[in-house]
């Protein structure tokens, strides 16, 4: 493999620890404040990596040749890290155990609806931006 690729694995690698991190603190610090009775911190977490996605999909774009380190560290390292989309099948299932079947189906929306959201949202407001 070329250092090319080794570079951005480094960039991948360095992001992702700090979306991990980032992913730990949000996630403790709603769990204090909200409580354990539905995993509010994967929720938000998930929803803030797709509203910062949209806005990072518009930023990229005029990056020029340097997109391609940007996007290894940001997109692929960081929001990587911070969202946790396997872990909201995992809370899913867990939901429809404990609190049942609407529970589960209510998370599911919220993600994928507020996500979808917050990604549109981004991108008009990079899109704003970036004038």
């Amino acid at each position: 493999m070329n250092t090319m690729w080794w570079q951005q694995l480094g960039l991948v690698a360095c992001g992702g620890a700090l979306g991990a991190g980032a992913r730990f603190i949000v996630s403790g610090w709603m769990l204090r404040a909200a409580g354990t009775g539905f995993p509010w911190g994967t929720l938000a977490v998930n929803l803030l990596g797709c509203f910062l996605a949209g806005l990072l999909l518009v930023w990229l774009e005029e990056r020029g040749p340097s997109a391609l380190w940007w996007r290894a560290f940001l997109m692929v390292g960081v929001l990587g890290g911070l969202t946790t989309w396997s872990a909201l099948i995992v809370e899913m299932t867990l939901l429809n155990r404990t609190a049942g079947p609407s529970w589960a189906a209510t998370y599911l929306a919220a993600s994928l609806v507020g996500s979808l959201l917050l990604i549109w949202l981004g991108l008009r407001i990079g899109s704003a931006l970036r004038g």
